[in-house]
């Protein structure tokens, strides 16, 4: 844990010390493995951080941890309409960029003349971010930086916002991102204008359970004057994880980047403020009403 966090300070905190002396203490007393992941991953419900959990013999190490929130189920991705208003549903950003392609081919295509994007059960996930921004722009935007704990071999403080904008773009596959964000101190998140491209008025539907690249996605879209946030505000889980092997059948799932944007800093602890804030059940009714 203290080898691979991305900001080794945070590990200093009386919060940190908090959970590892109960950690310890957990690992003295736990009868089983079993009690040993529940006690744990209880812990760190109300941790400083987010992004940690405990596996013991999940399927794969490297891959979605099995479990997290930002694995995809059935329906991950839906299109209806109500007239010319094409409303998108993406609830996970895992495994749903070629859904979402197809999507914006069907909404530019029957001519949508606004569209509502509801992420409102999104719990994250990887790349389907790319395509549900890439359709909307027209210019390559670099939308957020990930600095990892390389920065602070060499500075005692966060990246400035000049700083960030030094960063190098992604390689944006399962496998090179990985690799970048073992390496460098600094990668930011690039995103492609993609045809077609749909050009008309966008709203964003958030909760408190849209976290993580949902978090990313609508940061951006708003950052950037895409498109008006509706709904409540989101929880601020936005961290990027790894899975480790820690030895006697456990994995840990624990975060190696903390994600910022040059225009509103750091979004882990502090969620996106909506421009209209309604509650969940009701966003979509105030979007459509606009």
């Amino acid at each position: 844990m203290r080898a691979n966090h991305f900001h080794p300070a945070e590990l200093e905190t009386e919060a940190y010390k908090k959970i590892e002396d109960s950690v310890r203490n957990l690992g003295s007393t736990a009868a089983s493995p079993e009690e040993f992941l529940n006690g744990f991953n209880t812990l760190w419900r109300g941790g400083p951080f987010s992004h940690v959990r405990l596996y013991y013999r999940p399927p794969t190490v490297g891959s979605t941890p099995p479990g997290d929130p930002a694995r995809p189920g059935n329906g991950i991705v839906s299109l209806a309409w109500q007239n010319k208003v094409a409303i998108l549903t993406v609830n996970s950003m895992s495994n749903s960029s070629e859904l979402i392609e197809a999507a914006y081919h069907e909404i530019v295509g029957q001519g949508a003349a606004t569209l509502i994007i509801d992420l409102r059960r999104n719990g994250g996930g990887a790349f389907g971010v790319m395509p549900l921004i890439g359709h909307l722009i027209d210019e390559a935007r670099d939308i957020g930086v990930f600095v990892t704990n390389r920065w602070y071999e060499d500075h005692q403080t966060p990246p400035s916002a000049e700083a960030l904008k030094t960063a190098t773009p992604c390689t944006c596959t399962d496998a090179a991102f990985a690799t970048d964000m073992e390496t460098r101190a600094l990668t930011s998140y690039r995103i492609e204008p993609l045809l077609p491209r749909f050009s008309g008025p966008v709203y964003v539907l958030t909760s408190r359970v849209s976290i993580s690249a949902a978090e990313i996605a609508a940061e951006a879209l708003q950052a950037s004057g895409r498109a008006t946030i509706v709904g409540e505000k989101t929880p601020g889980v936005l961290l990027q994880p790894k899975l480790f092997t820690v030895g006697n059948g456990f994995s840990l799932m624990w975060p190696i980047g903390d994600y910022r944007t040059v225009t509103n800093g750091r979004i882990e602890g502090v969620g996106v403020t909506p421009d209209i804030t309604a509650s969940a059940d009701t966003a979509l009714e105030v979007a459509l009403s606009r």
